[in-house]
């Protein structure tokens, strides 16, 4: 029938695995594990059907794996970076530090919004000059001189989108050590970040130790990957923080689906697996027809 991938392996995301595989399709689900979901901060659920008992998040999350593995889901255990369109513009590819997938149909489950910096400067200047999306605004920074504000997988993959563009590119690392494969054309700076400052916009960023940098972007690419940026990127509506989705789970996007926490409303694993069964059974039914 083709093949589906979903983002997450929360319970949106294991429950849209369910009912896709459920309805013919290969599946995979593409997540880092239970470190980034919800599920870990919950010591007891006694509020979920079926459950006379109560049962910590990881165990919950074990189950709904172990249920999904025995029908035949994979589940690949890497660090997106990226969710774009595959060469030919007929279904997607979505690539992590180990891994790249093709995708007929993706499913989008990871949980609440992007990772912001809480200093002084940044939300006064988001979409002047603070950005969180690499591949949508590098365009607008050409022969200019922008920063990346992160240290992992994620900041270098942005940082990397942003070289054939911009002049120079700096890695901001805000005290933390850089990933090992920074090339030498990408220079990084490890100081603490006090505030960024400028007039309409961005125009400088200040350091704990009192020097400051000029430039004239600054991208945000904390931790990894967040729904709002893997939406954004692949031009998908958002409302907010949030994916915008329509009553099956579909984005504006052909073939793209999101369910669970991205998506706002009640943050609930009820409705987060509700919104993953619906989403599967579109994704299927995106496929029969596609």
């Amino acid at each position: 029938m083709g093949k589906v991938v979903i983002i997450g392996s929360g319970p949106a995301g294991v429950s849209a695995a369910l009912y896709a595989r459920r309805g013919g399709a290969e599946v995979t689900v593409f997540s880092k594990g239970l470190s980034l979901s919800g599920l870990e901060k919950a010591e007891k659920i006694e509020n979920y059907y079926g459950l006379s008992e109560p049962i910590s998040g990881a165990e919950l999350h074990a189950r709904g794996i172990e249920g999904a593995k025995k029908i035949g889901v994979e589940f690949v255990e890497d660090e997106l970076l990226s969710l774009m369109f595959n060469e030919s513009f007929t279904g997607f590819k979505v690539t992590g530090k180990k891994h790249e997938l093709e995708a007929d149909s993706v499913i989008v489950a990871t949980g609440a919004a992007r990772q912001s910096l809480p200093i002084p400067g940044v939300k006064e200047f988001e979409g002047k000059g603070i950005s969180y999306c690499a591949t949508c605004d590098a365009f607008f920074y050409r022969g200019k001189t922008v920063a990346v504000v992160g240290a992992g997988a994620y900041a270098l993959h942005e940082a990397r989108a942003l070289l054939p563009h911009a002049a120079q590119v700096i890695m901001l690392t805000n005290g933390a050590d850089p990933v090992p494969e920074v090339p030498p054309e990408i220079r990084v700076c490890t100081a603490k970040i006090a505030v960024i400052d400028g007039d309409k916009r961005v125009e400088k960023i200040v350091f704990t130790d009192g020097t400051s940098l000029s430039l004239d972007g600054v991208f945000i690419a904390l931790g990894t990957v967040g729904s709002t940026a893997i939406a954004k990127k692949i031009g998908a509506r958002l409302e907010g923080n949030h994916i915008k989705i329509d009553a099956h789970g579909a984005t504006n996007v052909p073939g793209l689906f999101a369910a669970g926490d991205c998506t706002g409303g009640l943050l609930q694993i009820a409705k987060a697996v509700y919104q993953g069964a619906e989403a599967g059974l579109s994704a299927v039914k995106y496929l029969r027809t596609k």
